[in-house]
């Protein structure tokens, strides 16, 4: 782990922001569940595009053509990444969210009443509300329950896939508790039953690699600023899938993957520094190829992450007053984010304490409001999250409980 500390270290260099103190502290970046911070590859990627070829798609002049194979390439990078078929399986929007709810309303014409959709408890909104909605069409919407320790129901979930389910809507890890579910095992229920398997990667992404092949999802969503890149959302339709569905746009829209599903004027500038971020994360890794690169990168920071988030875990957990929810880290496989409690004050009095001590860490329910209900934390205002990103150290980890320890104490 030391050898791997010590090349993470070196790393931070590349992350302007990570300079910037407060209250006389260094600012320690926890808040990465909600969206990391991002090296200078990507910033500088971002204001090259302005620079140099800053132009609406599809013309016959040198910054608008540089401009479509400026996105084409991206598309093919994100291929990459996620392990896909090529770069036509791949959609780009304004966020993960919007994506969603295109793909909820294009899906909703070809459902009839009766017919039946399955989400979690554990999902955020994101993964639940544009799929609740077709309650309002007839369509049944059922619900896997969700389990004291943070994980799925997985004899409720196999009960609730019946020849009448059409699709499964389920999270590859919970931005709330770092649960991460078993998305293969699902897949073969679906299979079995014929239906469509959509996840929600945002909170997976991050930290692992995926093979979207492998898995045999139908759709995939993510959003890269949750992995060091601008706010752009990005789905993964199985290739062929998204010509078959109705999708919502202008009659001038091509009407083929993947831009069926994309309305309007894409985020050319922000696509830019997603390529750009995708790209920053492979020279973590080795290879011959750019995917092979990406797995070996991924591979090595998910191994970085969840050493320093066990650390965090175990010393957090020994804080008198703190409770910690979720799975436990040990024998788990397991996100690198810890949500917790301290005894006598709310998650909010619980941030404002570590914004003071530089620490920067999230409370209540991070738009995954159902797992928190469930869990009988909602009125007391839910949790505090910090989320380990590839920049951490464990100097930081040693901040970050000695601040708690503060506060238990005070």
């Amino acid at each position: 782990m030391d050898n791997l500390s010590r090349e993470f270290e070196l790393r931070r260099k590349d992350f302007p922001s990570l300079a910037r103190t407060y209250n006389g502290h260094p600012l320690a970046y926890f808040d990465g569940p909600g969206g990391t911070q991002v090296p200078k590859a990507v910033m500088d990627a971002v204001t090259a595009y302005f620079t140099n070829c800053n132009a609406n798609s599809h013309g016959y002049f040198v910054t608008t053509i540089e401009s479509d194979k400026l996105i084409t390439e991206t598309r093919n990078v994100v291929a990459a990444f996620l392990g896909a078929e090529d770069g036509n399986t791949i959609s780009f929007g304004q966020n993960m969210t919007t994506l969603n709810y295109a793909l909820s309303r294009a899906m909703e014409r070809s459902l009839r009443p009766g017919d039946e959709v399955i989400i979690t408890q554990l999902d955020h909104e994101a993964n639940r509300g544009p799929w609740l909605r077709l309650g309002e069409r007839g369509v049944v919407v059922r619900e896997v329950k969700l389990l004291p320790n943070g994980t799925l129901n997985m004899d409720d979930f196999r009960k609730k896939i019946t020849e009448n389910t059409r699709l499964v809507a389920m999270g590859f890890s919970s931005n709330a508790l770092g649960t991460v579910n078993d998305v293969a095992t699902v897949r073969r229920w679906t299979y079995e039953v014929g239906a469509y398997l959509s996840v929600d990667a945002v909170h997976y992404a991050p930290h692992f690699p995926i093979d979207v092949k492998s898995l045999g999802v139908d759709f995939l969503l993510c959003s890269a600023y949750k992995f060091y890149g601008p706010h752009v959302g990005i789905l993964y339709a199985r290739e062929g899938l998204l010509e078959q569905l109705d999708c919502e746009r202008v009659c001038t829209q091509d009407h083929k993957a993947p831009y069926r599903i994309e309305t309007g004027t894409l985020n050319h500038e922000g696509i830019a520094g997603v390529k750009a971020a995708i790209e920053y994360i492979s020279t973590f890794g080795q290879g011959s190829t750019l995917r092979e690169k990406l797995v070996s990168a991924m591979e090595k920071i998910s191994s970085y992450e969840h050493e320093l988030a066990l650390y965090a875990y175990k010393n957090l957990g020994s804080i008198p007053g703190v409770t910690i929810y979720g799975p436990h880290f040990d024998g788990n496989r397991r996100a690198p984010t810890i949500s917790f409690t301290v005894e006598g004050h709310d998650p909010i009095r619980v941030c404002k304490h570590l914004n003071e001590e530089g620490i920067l860490a999230w409370d209540g329910h991070f738009y995954a409001i159902r797992p928190i209900e469930i869990l009988g934390l909602l009125e007391s205002g839910g949790l505090t999250r910090v989320g380990i990103s590839l920049y951490n150290t464990k100097e930081e980890v040693d901040r970050l409980v000695d601040a708690v320890k503060k506060l238990s104490v005070g």
